[in-house]
């Protein structure tokens, strides 16, 4: 493969080879929110690598049952950080999602989602629709931060900010904190114009065409640029396979906790809620995020117990309304007796979906350190 040629996540080895790590232990089996939520091997990480294991080897046909199951997967990868034998589940759903795209078009609605999600402009529009229609919650206010202090510059290099699909909706407030605190710590931050989508909502869909196109976009966008923070940490993974050999890709988190020797913070006031996605639960970054916020003086933080994937899951909370709400429940009963102001989350899909029930404000804990700078 050239240097210059984007690395293809959604061409893994064989999926047979792939489900055939899986040893059926069942280890997984009280770490899936779906198996938790129905209670049926079926919508188990066993029982889908089973089927797409028996689909593969033309053991058995596809069925819409199976492919039901299948959908229900929230990508969320716990069961790969509790498994013994190493089975990497996202490579597999991604790969049988591409075989089931290819076998059978998502509806309407999804094929809408992801065009809108790969396009600035339409997904501008379909996120005001979205909000309007009450299915998205109403964007977040400016963030409070205080008066800029004169910032000696050690010209300690230059950083880029990745805004992806949702992101360049919601997280304007959200990029202008990290600015404020990246600027502080001595770098310069370059705003990159022709950026788009991560591709994880399309990978993650089965539409492998379409996140192989919004990768080699990413690519060129970023070509020349060495480092670039992401804010979310659903999108990191598939960002970081797509700008491999061009940018290195690193969480905004983990970049400040690195730099906050250069960060000073004031005290806080009030009770704050801490909410861990998945995606930094299970595959790194909450250290970096608690080590920051333990510098904010007399935070009074209470860290939610992991109840178990939130239910959003990129466009799962759209296509499946239901099943998500019910995921979501546990995590609002804590949250409700937690007697929090606000709730913090680095995920904008978790804080879109968690926003949507919640009776607080649900921000970015980037946006909750730079109001606190000192």
């Amino acid at each position: 493969m050239r240097a210059d040629a984007a690395p293809d996540p959604l061409e893994p080895p064989s999926l047979a080879s792939l489900a055939d790590r899986c040893v059926q232990c069942g280890l997984c089996l009280p770490h899936c929110p779906t198996y938790r939520l129905d209670g049926v091997e079926s919508e188990s990480p066993r029982g889908r690598i089973a089927y797409i294991k028996a689909v593969a080897t033309g053991t058995i046909a596809p069925t819409g049952t199976g492919d039901r199951h299948l959908d229900h997967c929230l990508g969320c990868r716990r069961c790969e950080a509790v498994c013994p034998a190493e089975v990497e589940m996202e490579r597999l759903l991604v790969g049988a999602r591409a075989a089931q795209f290819e076998r059978h078009r998502p509806d309407l609605a999804q094929r809408a989602a992801l065009v809108a999600l790969a396009s600035p402009v339409l997904g501008k529009l379909a996120f005001a629709a979205a909000r309007w229609a009450g299915k998205l919650p109403a964007k977040p206010p400016r963030p409070d931060i205080p008066d800029p202090k004169p910032i000696v510059r050690n010209d300690r290099g230059r950083i880029t900010v990745f805004e992806g699909c949702a992101g360049r909706d919601y997280e304007a407030g959200t990029r202008w904190a990290l600015a404020t605190l990246v600027t502080r710590a001595g770098f310069d931050v370059v705003h990159v114009a022709s950026q788009g989508c991560c591709g994880t909502a399309a990978a993650h869909a089965g539409d492998a065409v379409g996140a192989a196109r919004l990768g080699q976009e990413n690519r060129n966008a970023f070509a020349g640029h060495a480092k670039v923070l992401s804010l979310a940490t659903g999108c990191q993974s598939i960002l970081a396979a797509s700008l491999n050999g061009v940018a290195d890709v690193e969480d905004a988190l983990a970049f400040l906790d690195r730099e906050a020797s250069a960060l000073r913070f004031r005290p806080a006031r009030g009770r704050v809620a801490l909410h861990l996605p998945c995606s930094q639960r299970f595959l790194g970054g909450a250290g970096a995020l608690r080590r920051l916020l333990a510098r904010v003086p007399d935070l009074d933080l209470i860290e939610l117990p992991d109840t178990g994937c939130c239910g959003a899951a990129g466009l799962h909370q759209l296509a499946e309304p239901e099943r998500a709400a019910r995921l979501r429940e546990p995590l609002l009963v804590a949250l409700e007796a937690s007697g929090a102001d606000e709730l913090l989350s680095a995920n904008i899909g978790c804080r879109l979906h968690l926003g949507n029930g919640a009776n607080i404000p649900v921000r970015h804990p980037i946006e909750f350190l730079a109001e606190h700078l000192a």
